[in-house]
């Protein structure tokens, strides 16, 4: 049965990954990688990881991909213009693909990866808790690339901030000290002037 579970979420996840890079309309295909978010948490959820199958859900579901639906549909996106160059790139594109659908082959192919090479993992006590495995393997194996990882992020996230930040704007702003300092001559200067009678 639980082979079963795992084609059946397999064949969605590659429908719906298929269908956001095929689909025309940009907000159909958030759709589908929403879809395809959800059954890569059914797939952690076979694998007893429940604390990554229900962050992938709240964080990316529930969050970043409600962002991107808002963004997308609030902008106006031409469709034609995208792709304008996709017939002449299409042959490049399919080579690419191949090549990776090659080198996936090659990396997870049945001479690597199967029931048969690398054998389920044995089946969790009934009081484990995967967080607490999952926090101690990412405190003590993996420490150093997941503070690596960190100062990435925070580059990138500096990165970002010094490129939208735009250079002191001319606006003309108020100086309480100055103003309080003024004096009547350096702002007003009378002008005595004769009069004069019209005829």
């Amino acid at each position: 049965m639980e082979q079963v579970v795992f084609y059946c979420l397999a064949a969605v996840l590659v429908f719906a990954a298929s269908m956001v890079i095929t689909v025309r309309n940009p907000v159909h295909a958030v759709l589908f990688l929403v879809l395809a978010f959800v059954a890569s948490s059914g797939l952690w959820l076979l694998l007893e990881a429940e604390f990554l199958a229900i962050t992938l859900v709240l964080v990316y579901v529930g969050a970043v991909m409600v962002l991107f639906l808002f963004v997308v549909m609030m902008l106006d996106i031409n469709v034609a213009i995208l792709r304008e160059g996709f017939a002449r790139y299409l042959p490049v594109g399919l080579m690419v693909a191949a090549g990776m659908v090659i080198a996936m082959g090659m990396m997870v192919g049945p001479a690597h990866f199967g029931l048969e090479v690398v054998p389920p993992p044995a089946p969790a006590a009934a009081g484990t808790s995967n967080t607490a495995q999952l926090g101690r393997a990412l405190f003590t194996d993996y420490l150093y690339p997941f503070e690596v990882a960190a100062a990435v992020l925070l580059v990138a996230m500096i990165a970002a901030i010094a490129l939208t930040m735009r250079g002191p704007r001319q606006t003309k702003t108020q100086k309480p000290e100055q103003q309080v300092t003024v004096r009547r001559s350096d702002r007003v200067r009378l002008v005595r002037m004769p009069a004069e009678k019209r005829s």
